[in-house]
């Protein structure tokens, strides 16, 4: 059963890492701007993982602006915020936008045997939050549903599953989760703004959710990422799809010392996979351990669920030419 995604070094797979992704509990492979020099070393990078692992989830943070990791010989993509700035001024044209780079993001992945990106971020804009910021779509719930639901219609169209994050909100909270444990003491009924977009792309069907290294003192002493009772609230509004820890190493989720501990803490929660990036040290360390699920069959059926669609770049390849065009004639509106 699988427990966790792993990061890995450089742009080639090392031995002790082929070994790792061969491990039972090695869900895959969370890919960076470390792991990329060009398409063709990608290209062999994502056929060598296939290789140690058939069934390895293959992700990668691709939002677009600062948080794009693949960028020569990939298209660049507007920061989210760019188009819920169109919107002000051309809705219409906003959506288009927000659709072709779902397209966009698809198609370059997809080529690559990447199943998903880890995107759209449902966090409202607020300069609160340096954090996110930009990489908020609008700071109004319901454009951000609005945009989020373009942007996943270009990703669907092109085989690939959205993660919205960072459940249940983390725009309008002070603090980066990369580096402290941010504290949320807003109630519920203040708190609402920012559980609308979530709630609406539950509704929509959103297949995975990213829940949020931040504690809300009002509703659990425990970050929303170890905590039952966020994720149970999830699941009571109806969502079936697949809950993804954020990075286990970041300082938001360091209040349990031993990362296989963090693993399970964040298994017994709800989650269905966690992640791990970037201290090496403590992937090998995990994945010495055993984890158990809540719900192993659910588990095993919402992360098979995540993986790419079959891809057919001839098919395809019109609808990615049209979203490129598309992007480049309305530069000048995401500035």
């Amino acid at each position: 059963m699988s427990a966790v995604i792993i990061g890995i070094e450089g742009t080639m797979l090392l031995a002790q890492e082929a070994a790792q992704l061969r491990r039972p509990f090695c869900a895959g492979v969370i890919l960076f701007s470390r792991n990329y020099s060009s398409p063709a070393q990608l290209k062999r990078l994502c056929a060598t993982i296939r290789a140690q692992h058939p069934d390895a989830i293959i992700c990668v943070d691709q939002e677009g602006g600062r948080v794009q990791r693949f960028r020569e010989g990939f298209t660049a993509l507007p920061a989210m915020g760019a188009l819920g700035r169109c919107f002000d001024r051309r809705p219409l044209l906003a959506c288009e936008l927000a659709e072709a780079v779902g397209v966009i993001i698809a198609y370059e992945l997809r080529q690559f045997s990447i199943d998903f990106s880890f995107t759209p971020v449902l966090d409202l804009h607020d300069p609160v939050s340096e954090v996110i910021g930009d990489r908020a779509l609008h700071a109004n719930p319901a454009v951000v549903v609005t945009l989020a639901d373009a942007l996943r219609r270009g990703l669907g169209n092109v085989g690939m599953i959205a993660v919205g994050k960072h459940y249940p909100g983390h725009g309008r909270v002070a603090g980066d989760s990369h580096h402290v444990l941010p504290q949320d003491p807003r109630s519920t009924d203040e708190r609402e703004p920012d559980l609308y977009p979530f709630i609406r792309q539950i509704e929509s069907g959103i297949e995975a959710l990213m829940p949020a290294h931040i504690v809300f003192p009002q509703h659990d002493h425990r970050p929303a990422s170890f905590s039952p009772v966020h994720i149970k609230e999830l699941r009571a509004r109806g969502f079936d799809g697949a809950i993804i820890s954020d990075d286990l190493d970041m300082a938001g989720a360091l209040g349990i010392a031993d990362p296989a501990e963090r693993i399970q803490a964040a298994l017994d929660a709800g989650a269905d996979v966690t992640l791990m990036c970037n201290d090496f040290s403590a992937i090998r360390q995990a994945l010495t351990r055993n984890y158990f699920h809540r719900d192993p069959a659910a588990s095993a059926r919402r992360l098979a669920s995540l993986r790419g669609r079959p891809f057919d770049a001839a098919a395809l390849e019109p609808a990615y030419r049209a979203a490129q065009e598309k992007l480049q004639a309305h530069a000048a509106q995401l500035l």
